[in-house]
């Protein structure tokens, strides 16, 4: 799915030799703007399993318009799961409207708390973050540009989320006492599993979790029969532990860089 005429017209003249190499032929290739999704009538909403993005949200226009229509796309139990770039606090007009900034991916980054928010508000009840890196901006003038206009305390960061339509989902971790054990069933995965940045999951081994993860692993058809689920909701202890709100974000280490003539990459 893109705008971009060009990138679709090089799509789809790929598209037979990886049908021939993968042993799948069932890729389809739409153009449109991510913010009208339900215009197009091919895509049928309840219908998808997983929704996969990478650093795109950043530039559209109306993003809780987005996140709406993939709630609405995926199936009971499916998951948005995309990468992108978020700050550390809101991005101040006279910068969004900057246009080298805008190549770089930058000037439509959300606060990652207004991104929480707005997915809790399209239906993501629970939002998880699996992995994040602070972002290094390289280009010197993008980097004399937000200290010259006053803002030399935006940081940005590349994140990556899964997004559950899960109706169960509490607007917090609450915990009933319960737990599930991984069976190291899944391909490439054998010694563990990673939910989130919270979650990482060893074959074989006891994990108690909160509801809301029980309700994710146990809802999603790619990932129940992969895990053995012990307890029940019948009784209620509070909230989980480890259920915070502050900055997600981990500023110590850095794999993503932005920069360059050619735009930004992220990872």
């Amino acid at each position: 799915m893109t705008c971009n005429s060009s990138i679709l017209d090089a799509a789809r003249e790929q598209k037979a030799y990886h049908a021939k190499k993968f042993g799948f032929d069932n890729t389809e290739f739409y153009q449109g703007y991510l913010e009208s999704l339900s215009d197009i009538e091919a895509l049928e909403k309840g219908s998808f399993d997983v929704i996969m993005s990478n650093c795109v949200m950043n530039l559209c226009t109306d993003k809780p318009a987005v996140l709406k229509a993939c709630y609405e796309l995926l199936k009971p139990g499916g998951e948005m799961y995309f990468s992108d770039v978020y700050a550390n606090q809101r991005v101040p007009m006279v910068l969004q409207k900057d246009s080298t900034l805008w190549g770089e991916c930058l000037s439509g980054a959300l606060y990652w708390n207004d991104f929480v928010n707005m997915a809790k508000k399209a239906g993501f009840s629970d939002p998880r973050l699996v992995e994040d890196a602070p972002i290094t901006i390289q280009n010197a003038g993008v980097r004399d540009t937000v200290v010259r206009e006053g803002f030399g305390s935006l940081e940005f960061y590349s994140a990556t989320y899964r997004l559950f339509k899960v109706e169960e989902l509490e607007p917090a971790c609450e915990d009933y006492g319960q737990a599930v054990i991984y069976k190291g069933t899944i391909p490439r995965m054998q010694s563990e599993f990673k939910l989130d940045n919270g979650h990482v999951f060893e074959t074989g081994k006891v994990h108690p979790v909160g509801g809301n993860t029980w309700y994710m692993l146990e809802k999603n058809p790619q990932l129940k029969s992969h895990f053995t689920f012990i307890g029940d909701f019948s009784r209620h202890y509070g909230i989980f532990e480890g259920c915070g709100t502050s900055l997600p974000y981990d500023k110590q280490s850095s794999s993503c860089t932005k920069g360059g003539s050619t735009g930004a990459s992220c990872y």
